[in-house]
């Protein structure tokens, strides 16, 4: 006997009233960022700046970041199918798992090019590099206030803020840099900026791409003990065993569980079968720290159960 808490065959889709919003958020801060990558790049050739290249390699990095995210708002808001039955729910941990690889290879290049320039530093063009280090970070900062709004919305609207919030930072580094060749002609200081930049990509890169993993890898949710859950589950009236217990999440806010329930014989007999797994319900929706919604439970015998052959804890 199974259960699935949303009553039908396919996933119930996310709130589609919060599509429209999230891509017309992405949509304009992908305008504002290739804007962005446009002026860094003539200022890193004009300049030549490291850490303005760096910048606008990182800019451009969060551009196709943001076209991804803007595609994957769209598809993530289409309707489960019975060929879909998630429909494009998880394209959101995909798009976050490309824009991580392509801020750890943006990250690793600037880390690998400062260090080198560290000991034979081109000249740089302070004035314009400061100009050109403004015109990002106020671009940044446009936004960053477009985006803030959606960014706890999901994993796809988090990575987006978090890719424009770096690339801000970049800025910054790139306008202190500026400064200090301007008012202490120390050359190298372009250069320390890139490796900051590169310090601030790789962790957080890193960081993004171990939750898209630990997703794609179908983990158990963070926050959700399974050793609990079993524990509760066994406390239930009538449960007697409980094995091939899962755990994991299709998208954000979507932890799923399913598991093997054997409960006494005679809860085939006298009826009490559904009161059983509606506790079951309830147990793994009301008593832990993560609140599992959707859930599939197999209620069986012992003799059931022991004919399955391929069984886990």
């Amino acid at each position: 006997m199974h259960h699935h808490d949303h009553g039908g065959h396919v996933s119930a889709a996310p709130d589609s009233t919060q599509g429209p919003s999230q891509r017309r958020r992405l949509a304009i801060a992908c305008a504002i960022t290739v804007g962005i990558v446009l002026a860094q790049a003539a200022g890193a050739w004009l300049t030549g700046s490291l850490a303005l290249l760096t910048d606008a390699v990182h800019s451009l990095t969060d551009s196709i970041g943001l076209g991804i995210a803007l595609i994957a708002a769209g598809l993530m808001y289409r309707a489960a199918t019975a060929q879909r039955t998630w429909g494009f729910r998880r394209v959101e941990i995909l798009a976050g798992l490309l824009q991580a690889a392509l801020l750890l290879s943006v990250g690793i290049y600037a880390a690998v090019e400062g260090i080198s320039r560290l000991s034979s530093p081109p000249t740089i063009m302070h004035v314009e590099l400061l100009l050109f280090g403004a015109v990002g970070l106020i671009g940044n900062v446009i936004s960053l206030a477009v985006l803030s709004g959606g960014r706890k919305a999901n994993l796809n609207m988090r990575a987006a803020f978090l890719e424009v919030s770096a690339d801000a930072l970049g800025s910054l580094g790139v306008m202190v840099a500026a400064v200090v060749i301007w008012t202490t002609g120390w050359q190298q200081a372009d250069a320390v900026a890139a490796l900051l930049i590169a310090a601030l990509i790789i962790p957080r890169a890193a960081l993004l791409l171990r939750e898209t993993a630990r997703i794609l890898l179908e983990f158990t949710p963070r926050g959700l003990d399974l050793e609990r859950v079993r524990a509760h589950m066994l406390a239930q009236e009538h449960v007697q065993e409980v094995h091939d217990l899962h755990a994991s999440t299709v998208a954000t806010g979507l932890p799923v569980i399913s598991a093997h329930v054997v409960v006494d014989d005679a809860c085939f007999r006298d009826g009490c079968a559904p009161e059983t797994l509606t506790k079951l319900k309830a147990c793994v929706a009301e008593h832990f720290d993560l609140s599992v919604e959707h859930s599939t439970f197999q209620l069986e015998t012992r003799s059931i159960a022991a004919r399955e052959t391929h069984t886990h804890a």
